[in-house]
């Protein structure tokens, strides 16, 4: 009986410490709803695994650690998502050890797996058609067809996407302020706070001028919406998880079997520029990439653009 309780104890402590870690994630390091969200849900299968296993989730050892990972292995979980899940925990005993609640992180000496290296996902040019058309004001052939007001929004979310290679938490949290459609442009706030400016065609313009003048008034009747520019059916902004799931209804209406991603959007507007002959370092400020390295393996998707660096530098071509 005494052992059971001193479970019922630790199981306790580790929910406590788990949720001031949270609250400390949200308050001191602004961390998104997103992010918080993930953290709770591999923390909550961390404390879950515990106490089904009798670990003191505060106190594991780092066998017990090992084999917290191996479990997940085991359950058929993807490299990236255990490495994850340690991503929390270790941020958990890190936060433990700095606000004194921990003497040591047992997580130190763990290593997260190897990830598969993964090419990116190119859309190829007849299905990026058929995506864009599901909600536009007009069919593939040219016919028109009357658009509702969440297809204004989302052919606006989608063009937006494609002309511009955002990321989609940068498209989701875009405001009002941040665009110029007189230069054609729009201001990107990206990873670390880093803004950049973005170039949009004219077909991304006019999507965007038809949702602002006939959509947007109308999703924000009524209600608060702030400066966000995408907004959803209730007036709020039209959140990450809702551009994704849009995105899927998108691909089942254009009878596509493949399953793509905002990100993939992003892929293919990348490669699109190098195959159409962009260098390499336009290409990473439009991404917003710190580096180069990061940008390079779109050239994986082009050879075309290969053939030309090569054509273009080998000093016998």
């Amino acid at each position: 009986m005494e052992s059971e309780d001193n479970q019922i104890l630790d199981a306790s402590e580790g929910a406590k410490a788990v949720s001031l870690y949270l609250h400390s994630l949200e308050v001191e390091r602004n961390a998104s709803a997103h992010t918080i969200r993930s953290y709770a849900t591999d923390l909550d299968a961390y404390l879950r695994w515990c106490s089904s296993k009798g670990v003191t989730p505060l106190k594991p050892n780092r066998r017990a650690l090992r084999a917290y990972l191996g479990y997940l292995s085991a359950a058929g979980y993807e490299r990236t998502t255990i490495n994850r899940h340690l991503s929390a925990i270790r941020g958990l005993f890190g936060w433990l050890v700095v606000a004194g609640l921990a003497q040591d992180d047992p997580t130190t000496t763990l290593n997260g797996l190897k990830k598969h290296k993964r090419l990116p996902h190119k859309i190829p040019p007849s299905e990026m058609a058929r995506i864009l058309a599901v909600h536009g004001d007009r069919v593939i052939g040219g016919e028109t067809r009357e658009q509702s007001i969440s297809d204004m929004r989302d052919q606006a979310v989608l063009e937006l996407l494609y002309a511009s290679g955002c990321r989609v938490s940068e498209a989701s949290g875009m405001l009002m302020r941040d665009l110029d459609l007189a230069q054609r442009q729009a201001r990107v706030l990206g990873k670390g706070s880093k803004e950049r400016i973005v170039p949009l065609h004219d077909i991304s313009v006019a999507s965007i001028r038809r949702y602002l003048a006939q959509a947007r008034p109308q999703l924000a009747a009524g209600v608060s919406s702030g400066e966000w520019l995408f907004l959803s059916t209730r007036g709020n902004r039209f959140s990450e998880d809702a551009i994704r799931r849009m995105l899927r209804e998108t691909l089942k209406e254009a009878g596509i079997a493949s399953v793509y991603t905002p990100h993939d959007i992003r892929h293919t507007f990348a490669s699109d520029l190098l195959e159409g002959g962009a260098d390499l370092r336009s290409v990473q400020e439009l991404l917003g990439h710190a580096s180069p390295s990061t940008t390079q393996i779109y050239t994986h998707l082009s050879p075309s653009y290969l053939k030309q660096a090569h054509a273009t530098a080998h000093p016998r071509a």
